[in-house]
């Protein structure tokens, strides 16, 4: 394995969760939830209503966000991909983009005041949104996320190593 090549290994007597390697750090992600394309997880927080954050993937690309914007406000109805929001941190302006189809049904207005809530409790406190959903096929288990982030790692190498090169 090269020194860019990702490393998934899980939690050597966790079955709680499995870790990532980035690099020289490592992220962890609770097995007890679902994961988005766009590096958000999720958790059932009520029947039909799924809450959403950033992974320790996502924050750790982008590193001590200080400043989340929302551009729709609940019970907006939002698509696929529809674009909700930004975030700001250390190294990069992002912008959110909803992970499924539905309709707002709230947002953590603990990390709207104090965004730095999602570097600090990830998988905590820190979630995003609320969204009241059916739309939950796509969403990917544990493993299936684990893949996905071998192929993210490699796109994001290349993206840095271009980016480096400029």
């Amino acid at each position: 394995m090269s020194d860019d090549a990702a490393e998934f290994s899980a939690d050597p007597g966790s079955e709680d969760s499995f870790s990532f390697a980035m690099g020289e750090f490592t992220a962890e992600f609770p097995r007890d939830r679902f994961y988005a394309t766009n590096h958000m997880w999720a958790s059932q927080a009520s029947t039909g209503v799924w809450r959403f954050g950033l992974t320790a993937y996502a924050v750790r690309l982008l590193q001590d966000v200080y400043f989340l914007d929302w551009e729709v406000e609940p019970p907006a109805a939002i698509a696929l991909r529809a674009h909700i929001g930004s975030i700001e941190s250390k190294k990069a302006e992002s912008d959110l983009y909803a992970p499924v189809a539905g309709s707002l049904a709230s947002i953590n207005e603990l990390t709207l005041s104090d965004p730095s809530l999602i570097n600090a409790d990830t998988y905590g406190d820190g979630w995003l949104i609320e969204l009241a959903t059916q739309d939950t096929d796509r969403l990917l288990d544990p493993a299936a996320y684990a893949q996905h982030l071998i192929e993210a790692w490699q796109v994001a190498q290349r993206t840095i190593k271009g980016q480096a090169n400029h």
